[in-house]
């Protein structure tokens, strides 16, 4: 194979997977699934954390090799020990996190890993040529000469299916491909992939976004603890219905709110302004405020400075300029630990790097922010065991936590019941301000549903919250107001019920309110 001339695979009309198992050390990850997708669908693939979906496509892709079943290509048996076994049988995937290197060009990551048609010199100039005619034919403006580091994040997953389709995918595995993308992108990659199921191709779409399968798929697989429910056509499927048949309950997916009873500001931002990571402005000049009694939905595609601005809220990160007010009091400059004391609730984005010890157990997790203090100490230093532990049984009752016992180490938690103790211990407290950053990120639809409701139920309280979240639908179903960030700015702050979806995503995009309505 070179970069120049790509050996076409047979089309495939039909794959199967038959009783396909994988065995990991303790667990049954995957268990007796028979899946299907024909050429010129898209198969959507559904199931919360844990139910079998990844390991499945990683068998399929050659990461991984099943311990029992077959996978079939056109009636015939395919062996798949290898991503390149899987390419070579054109089968592609585009991952969730995109595998380019940031510094070379679109051809360049285009060719990497290929063979050159001359030798030891490059053939780039072919190669920009085919992703040319590819570009063109498939709607996928991208400039081959461009280094992928100045592509918007929209534009690299562009080059990701263009690498695919040059190697002659006839199958393409997307792995959560909308995640990091605005509503009008998405918009964009659902032209891309419908004309790509026109011209023959076999899609395989994974999501945890119910609306985006039920307008992008033909049939739905449902998996549930490694078993597949069922395989249902679109036509007639439910939001509800299908997170029922993920969950094995019915689920609340829309919540009644409270008429807002807001009171003063609690969390007032004035000019604020921070490095990011890099060295560079990750805040320039952001304002923005928090009632009691409210949210403050906080969208963006990741990376415009949400981490950042969480991260200056919670003393994390240090402000270059500009006033944080927490109930009045000046915090910048404050500890993490002073900020607390004033009333700061905070769950990171991060949940085991900055939300929890994963060597501590449940308990002591639980007490981290307050071990020092009391009830659980007495004369500043005897820690008083029986309190710790009854309050954290309570916390386990009231949130629902599945855990064996409070010295279970955390790491063996779940992430949804790690995230509802993290939430727990810093609802115990009984914070006038909660920064919730992505507190649903990476939670099955159970847990996503029960931190819903306990937000709500903290705002109806009168706790002030900052929810930062790159899912619009949570941000739509919780906020009172929106704030929208991009490239380190709020370029604006609406109220919830005057703003739409398509509004609200060409803010992402850099737009001011004014210019998109």
């Amino acid at each position: 194979m070179n970069a120049a001339h790509v050996q076409s695979p047979p089309r495939i009309q039909h794959l199967q997977m038959q009783g396909i198992v994988k065995r990991f050390p303790g667990v049954l990850a995957v268990d007796q699934v028979d899946f299907e997708v024909k050429a010129g669908e898209i198969h959507a693939l559904l199931g919360e954390n844990g139910a079998g979906k990844s390991t499945l496509m990683k068998i399929l892709y050659g990461l991984y090799q099943q311990d029992e079943g077959q996978v079939l290509i056109n009636g015939q048996p395919a062996v798949i020990n290898s991503p390149s076994d899987s390419i070579r049988q054109g089968i592609g995937m585009i991952h969730q996190h995109f595998m380019l290197v940031p510094s070379l060009t679109v051809a360049a990551n285009v060719a990497l890993g290929m063979k050159s048609s001359r030798g030891w010199r490059l053939d780039l100039d072919v190669v920009s040529k085919r992703l040319l005619d590819l570009s063109e034919q498939y709607n996928l403006k991208v400039n081959p000469n461009t280094p992928v580091w100045q592509l918007a994040v929209g534009e690299q997953q562009r080059v990701e299916i263009l690498r695919a389709l040059y190697k002659n995918a006839a199958l393409l595995i997307l792995d959560e491909p909308t995640a990091v993308l605005t509503p009008q992108e998405v918009d964009d990659l659902f032209r891309v992939l419908q004309k790509m199921t026109k011209e023959g191709h076999s899609l395989i779409f994974i999501s945890h976004k119910l609306h985006e399968v039920l307008a992008i798929s033909h049939r739905i697989t449902v998996l549930r603890d490694g078993k597949r429910v069922d395989t249902i056509p679109t036509e007639g499927a439910t939001k509800l219905t299908l997170a029922e048949m993920m969950v094995g309950r019915p689920v609340v997916l829309e919540y009644h709110k409270e008429a807002l009873q807001a009171t003063a500001d609690r969390l007032i931002l004035q000019d604020v302004s921070a490095l990011s990571d890099r060295g560079d402005a990750g805040l320039n000049g952001v304002s923005l405020s928090v009632r009691g009694g409210e949210i403050v939905g906080l969208a963006g595609v990741s990376g415009n400075g949400q981490r950042e601005l969480a991260e200056v809220i919670a003393g994390l990160r240090p402000v270059t300029s500009g006033s944080v007010q927490l109930g009045g009091v000046e915090v910048r400059g404050k500890s993490p630990s002073a900020i607390n004391q004033l009333g700061l609730g905070y769950i990171p984005e991060e949940r085991m790097e900055d939300g929890a010890v994963k060597e501590f157990t449940v308990a002591e997790n639980f007490i981290l922010q307050d071990h020092g203090r009391p009830p659980y100490v007495s004369a500043g230093i005897f820690m008083k065991f029986k309190t710790i532990e009854n309050a954290c049984r309570e916390a386990i009752r009231q949130y629902e936590i599945k855990t064996p016992g409070t010295d279970t180490p955390i790491k063996s938690l779940s992430g949804g019941n790690i995230q509802k103790l993290i939430l727990a211990r810093e609802l115990s407290r009984n914070p006038k301000v909660l920064v919730a950053a992505q507190p649903t990120r990476g939670v099955d639809i159970g847990a996503s549903e029960y931190i819903h409701q306990r937000l709500l139920a903290e705002r109806d309280q009168g706790t002030a919250i900052l929810l930062v979240s790159e899912d619009l639908d949570e941000i739509m179903a919780l906020a009172d107001r929106v704030a929208v960030m991009y490239e380190g700015r709020i370029v604006g702050v609406v109220e919830r019920n005057d703003v739409t979806v398509r509004q609200i995503g060409a803010m992402m995009a850099g737009s001011s309110l004014e210019t998109v309505e």
